[in-house]
């Protein structure tokens, strides 16, 4: 899954990154309101984590034009400012949920899980396909009932075909789900892991549809 970070505080920017990074997550982190909306526009994510007082524009401007554009990617807002009015108006505005700073990083984590989780309108927290489990809280893969290890990247594919069975995902969006703008990708990244996946989980899990991407049939 890929997240774009966007806070001001060099510190607080960074850890988050760092953390959500060290679970698995492709981590994106932009410090202005501005550099938001124009990688909003132009790239893919899964959720997004957002600072109310940024530079150039707020956070609630953003998600105002955000919603107002039709975006409904899920948006946790972090902020300084805990006065009901403060809470009121940016759940008003679109956000999926709203969190004060200081705050503790496993809250952050478990409400960022349950805004992913019900955007992708699951009500349990894990996806089942056939002998098949795949646990996004925990990062552990279950094939008729044996754990089955797996890098971060090919647990990011499996999961994101996981949520879409039944319909094709092309390779690039598969690559922006596993890679921020400042990883190395290469040509054929995806292929790989898709092999691997293979190999741990049979052949005939991932379908190849040429000329268009990769699916797990319903």
């Amino acid at each position: 899954m890929r997240l774009l970070v966007v806070e001001d505080d060099l510190l607080l920017g960074n850890g988050i990154q760092v953390a959500l990074q060290q679970i698995g997550y492709a981590v994106d982190w932009l410090t202005d309101g501005e550099a938001a909306i124009h990688a909003l526009n132009v790239e893919t994510f899964d959720g997004v984590i957002l600072d109310l007082n940024l530079p150039r524009k707020s956070g609630l401007e953003i998600l105002k034009q955000l919603r107002e554009s039709g975006h409904t990617l899920p948006i946790l807002i972090l902020t300084a400012k805990d006065t009901l009015q403060d809470k009121i108006r940016g759940l008003d505005l679109g956000a999926d949920d709203y969190m004060i700073k200081p705050f503790e990083l496993n809250e952050l984590l478990a409400r960022l899980r349950a805004l992913l989780r019900r955007s992708k309108g699951r009500a349990t927290t894990y996806l089942e396909y056939k002998e098949l489990r795949l646990d996004p809280n925990n990062f552990i893969v279950t094939f008729n009932e044996e754990t089955i290890a797996m890098s971060n990247k090919e647990f990011a594919i499996l999961q994101t075909l996981l949520e879409n069975i039944g319909h094709i995902i092309s390779r690039q969006r598969l690559e922006e789900s596993i890679y921020a703008w400042d990883s190395m990708v290469e040509s054929n990244a995806v292929e790989v892991h898709i092999h691997y996946l293979r190999k741990k989980l049979g052949k005939n899990l991932i379908k190849t549809i040429r000329g268009m991407g990769y699916m797990i049939p319903k």
